[in-house]
């Protein structure tokens, strides 16, 4: 591995941590006692369309996997789709599979939620 790839899996290793710490911290909000059923569909709305953030949490995790999927399929060996057709794949069941069902659960849990 050289230098430079050793610098990059560094940061992306950091990068990492941060989201993970950031990551514990929603997990601890979501065990707090005081959650009801609008205060979690508000917290699994937020990690699929964050307002602040646009796209959120889910959307930008399959941005990721779609550019590891782009970068693969120009390196990959006889461009055969091994390495990137799963990663695209991914990325599809993060946003259509994973991100709907969160919608469909905080949709059920309150309703009036998704008025805006």
């Amino acid at each position: 591995m050289t230098g430079r790839s050793r610098t990059r899996l560094d940061r992306v290793r950091a990068s990492l941590g941060i989201a993970q710490l950031a990551l514990q911290q929603v997990q601890d909000d979501l065990n707090a006692d005081d959650v009801d059923g609008p205060a979690l569909a508000a917290i699994l709305r937020e990690l699929q369309e964050d307002v602040d953030v646009p796209g959120g949490l889910f959307p930008m995790l399959a941005q990721v996997v779609s550019t590891a999927a782009r970068r693969a399929e120009q390196i990959e060996p006889d461009r055969d789709g091994d390495a990137s057709c799963p990663l695209h794949e991914a990325a599809a069941l993060i946003t259509d599979n994973a991100g709907q069902r969160l919608n469909w659960a905080a949709r059920s849990l309150d309703p009036q939620g998704d008025v805006e």
